[in-house]
Formats: C-alpha cells, sequence, structure tokens
C-alpha cells in the first residue's frame, strides 16, 4: 500500500478519498486554490498546498505544479477523483513518466475511451452491443446526413469528445439536420477544442443504466453491479439508485458479463464505468465508457458493502482484486440525491454564496458525502454540486420513504438548493411505480415546480444570476 498520495482535486471527493487514506493508514496531501483556502479537504489532509489563483486552469488542472508538489512532498500516487484532470490521458501519462502511480486506468484506456466514436467502434467489434450509426466520427454534413437517412430519424449528432450533454443534437428528420450538424460540431469545438462528431439512432424513453467495473493488473475483470441513473435534467444526472428497478436477474447478469467483455477489450485497470441505454424493450446498447470513479459510486459501496475507493487504492498499488465475480449480489437498495446550489424554480440558476447555516441528516442507514459546513463558502468558480445525500434500506419503497424523511430534515440556509425539488420526486407516483425514463424530469418538470411553488412561493430570482464552471 502506499505510504502517502496527494489529491488533484477539490470539495466533496477530496474529502472521500481523504476519509479511506485515513482508515488504510495512507498519507495524504491536499491541493486547494485561492477560492478554497478555508475548504473541508484541506482542514482534513495531512498536508496542503496552494497551487494557484481561483480558476481552474490555473490551479486544478495545472499538471506542472501538480507533479511538482507530489515530488516536493516526496509522494507516491496521485488519485485524480473525478472531474477536472481524471480522464486526461496526458495527465494519466505525463504522471507515470515522472515516477508516480496514477491512481486510475492506464493511459491508452483513457484515450481510446475519451474519443466516443472510437470506443463505439472498438466495442462493436468486441461484440458490445451499440446504437446503429456511423462509424467513426463525420466532418462532411452529406456523408452525415447520409447515415442518419439509413438508420432512420430521429438521430442525434454527437461529439467525438465529448460529455454532459456538449456537442449534441437531436434531429427530428432532414429538413433540420445540416444546421444541427453545424451547431454540434461548433459547440464541441468551443467545450473540447475538437468539434469532430457522429450519428447515432435516437432512441426514445430509455432508461440509463451503469456497469461498476473493476481490472486489476493480473488480468481479471469485475462487474459490481448495476446503477439506474435515468432521472437527469439535460444529460445531468440528479437521483440515482442502486440496483436498478426494472432489471431481472437474467438482464442483470447479461448486462454485466458483456461489460466485462467491454472492460477486457481494452486491457482495463481500476474503476470504470460502462454506460447502457436499456430501450422498453430489455434490449440494451453501449453508450459510453467513464475512465474514472463515478459521482455516484455510494449507492454501489451501500448495496454491495465495498469501498470502492480502497479497490482503486489497493489496485494501484499492484494488488489482485479481491472481490470475486460469484460474492457479487445485491443486498437491499441504495438511493443517491445529487444536492446542487442551483434556484430550481428560476430555470435552475446557479446560486453560490455563503452557507449560513447547516444541518446535514442522520439516524440509521444515512449518509452524506459534503465538503460543506456552517459559514462555507460556494464558489461561482466550481461545480454546482454541494453535497450527495445517500440512504440505504432492505426494499425499494423503504428506501424512498428514508430518502424523503433525510430530505426534509437536510437544512441548507443562505444559498437556494435542488433538496425541495428532490423531495417532490421521491413521492411522485410514476418514480415510486418505476415506471419512469430519461424522460422523466423534462415530462414532469413544469407540475413539480408547480407543487414546489405552492409549498414555497419563490422569491424574486437575481437580476444577474452567477455562472458556475465547469468541473468538480
Amino acid at each position: 500500500m502506499f505510504k502517502k498520495i496527494l489529491i488533484a482535486n477539490r470539495g466533496e471527493i477530496a474529502v472521500r478519498i481523504i476519509r479511506t487514506c485515513r482508515r488504510l493508514g495512507v498519507g495524504t496531501v491536499a491541493v486547494f486554490s485561492e477560492a478554497d483556502r478555508e475548504a473541508l479537504h484541506v482542514r482534513m489532509a495531512d498536508e496542503a498546498y496552494c497551487i494557484g489563483p481561483a480558476r481552474a486552469d490555473l490551479s486544478y488542472l495545472n499538471i506542472p505544479n501538480l507533479l511538482s508538489l507530489a515530488q516536493a512532498t516526496k509522494c507516491e500516487g496521485i488519485h485524480p477523483g473525478y472531474g477536472f484532470l481524471s480522464e486526461n490521458r496526458n495527465f494519466a501519462e505525463i504522471t507515470a513518466k515522472c515516477g508516480f502511480v496514477f491512481i486510475g486506468p492506464p493511459p491508452a484506456a483513457i484515450g481510446r475511451m475519451g474519443q466516443k466514436s472510437v470506443a463505439r467502434d472498438l466495442m462493436q467489434r468486441s461484440g458490445v452491443p451499440v446504437m446503429p450509426g456511423s462509424t467513426g466520427s463525420l466532418e462532411d454534413v452529406t456523408e452525415a446526413a447520409r447515415v442518419a437517412r439509413e438508420v432512420g430519424y430521429p438521430v442525434l449528432v454527437k461529439a467525438s469528445a465529448g460529455g454532459g450533454g456538449k456537442g449534441m443534437r437531436l434531429v427530428e428528420n432532414e429538413s433540420e439536420f445540416e444546421s444541427m450538424f453545424n451547431m454540434a460540431r461548433a459547440e464541441a469545438q468551443a467545450a473540447f477544442g475538437d468539434g469532430r462528431v457522429y450519428v447515432e439512432k435516437f432512441l426514445r424513453q430509455p432508461r440509463h443504466i451503469e456497469i461498476q467495473v473493476f481490472g486489476d493488473q493480473h488480468g481479471q475483470v469485475i462487474a459490481l453491479g448495476e446503477r439506474e441513473c435515468s432521472i437527469q435534467r439535460r444529460h445531468q444526472k440528479l437521483i440515482e439508485e442502486a440496483p436498478s428497478p426494472v432489471l431481472t436477474r437474467e438482464l442483470r447478469q447479461q448486462m454485466m458479463e458483456t461489460a466485462v467483455r467491454a472492460a477486457k477489450a481494452i486491457e482495463y485497470r481500476n474503476a470504470g464505468t460502462i454506460e447502457f441505454l436499456l430501450s422498453q424493450e430489455g434490449k440494451f446498447y453501449f453508450m459510453e465508457m467513464n475512465t474514472r470513479l463515478q459521482v455516484e459510486h455510494p449507492v454501489t459501496e451501500m448495496v454491495y458493502g465495498y469501498d470502492l475507493v480502497e479497490q482503486q487504492l489497493r489496485i494501484a498499488a499492484g494488488e489482485p482484486l479481491s472481490i470475486r465475480q460469484e460474492d457479487v449480489v445485491p443486498r437491499g437498495w441504495s438511493i443517491e440525491c445529487r444536492i446542487n446550489a442551483e434556484d430550481v424554480q428560476h430555470g435552475f440558476a446557479p446560486c453560490p454564496g455563503r452557507i449560513h447555516e447547516y444541518l446535514p441528516p442522520g439516524g440509521p442507514w444515512v449518509r452524506v458525502d459534503s465538503a460543506a459546513y456552517p459559514g462555507y463558502l460556494v464558489s461561482p468558480n466550481y461545480d454546482s454540486m454541494v453535497a450527495k445525500l445517500i440512504v440505504w434500506a432492505p426494499d425499494r419503497l423503504s428506501a424512498l420513504d428514508r430518502m424523503e424523511a433525510a430530505l426534509r430534515e437536510y437544512v441548507i440556509r443562505g444559498i437556494a438548493t435542488t433538496i425541495p425539488l428532490h423531495r417532490l420526486v421521491m413521492k411522485h407516483p410514476d418514480f415510486r411505480s418505476g415506471n419512469f425514463s430519461t424522460g422523466f424530469v423534462p415530462q414532469h418538470l413544469d407540475a413539480l415546480l408547480d407543487a414546489l411553488r405552492r409549498e414555497q412561493p419563490a422569491e424574486a430570482a437575481p437580476a444577474e444570476p452567477k455562472a458556475m464552471a465547469a468541473g468538480a
């Protein structure tokens, strides 16, 4: 096991990693920007150093500063968390060349799966089902339109280097294809510095199911169950749960075997997630692979009983996987709500500011992963997530009731948050019955907002809401 690692991240995930390192006796070095000087991960780490101004590109994305600090503090490994540099092939390669262990997958795997069109083609050759669409990326609009006609409208034009819904356009018919194609390319270029796109068939009302995988340095790969991630807004997840309410034992086994085959095809190591779209007919299709620890990993920990950060550390240190595939059996039900600093009643406007009162919920099987505290300043420079509220119960309905009670107990004052919306979703009949898809939020948002206004009359919206920066 490592003696000391550097955590190249901030906030909740940095705190999460520190807690596991403390239990394992691994020393931690935290980094922080000038905006995060009073952050919780700074207080909790064994050592903490400022690496630059508030802007992420000058601090958390500053590779030379991170590596210089790792060397100066005699760290053996670097954990990237999620977001920021976690899926940056260049960072993983330079980390290894400088003599540190990158606590994540091999750079080659990051590179292959980071290009969505490349990943899609690779999965297809490996026998993993993919949505009908183009082979490779497309630059010529005429060729792209031909592919769209072949697979049949509606189609998605998607950024090859993309994620989070950026560089993605839904095209319902051929008359609007050229304009949507050009818009997707322009947005992809602006967001990722890469304007390449590809085309695939659009699946109406699917479910978003992801499979957690782990691979070690000895050739072993396992799947650690599934997570249901269909409750999302504009391709950003809001609520996750494990297991999925619609997967049969047979379908779960089939999807896990497919995910393992996908990971083995790229000689994957460490934690990763294979994301699938599941049709109403029970057919699933590869969407993408996230080559890092996921934000929603706690629901897997609660249901399967393994510390995923510990598994990451042990694999990176060269230890073989201690989990056998036959031992992977779900126990009970877990749900996670992402608590964001957003004003739901005013279009989910970012709501940075200082938290004046903070009282997290407690009780049996209630977990809060957060870096917030009374007086904490939610900075406009970074992602708007304040906390993750996770519960466990023996069955799904009990978990929903426990989550609804925990949300009512959660007090955050000084900023607007998504807590009231989450509480209404927990009580919605379609969500409780499991009858939902990725279209749940768009379909029910107006009714949910009406209910929210009846409960909490909105104050006047700020004249110019501040924008939150991307990143973790």
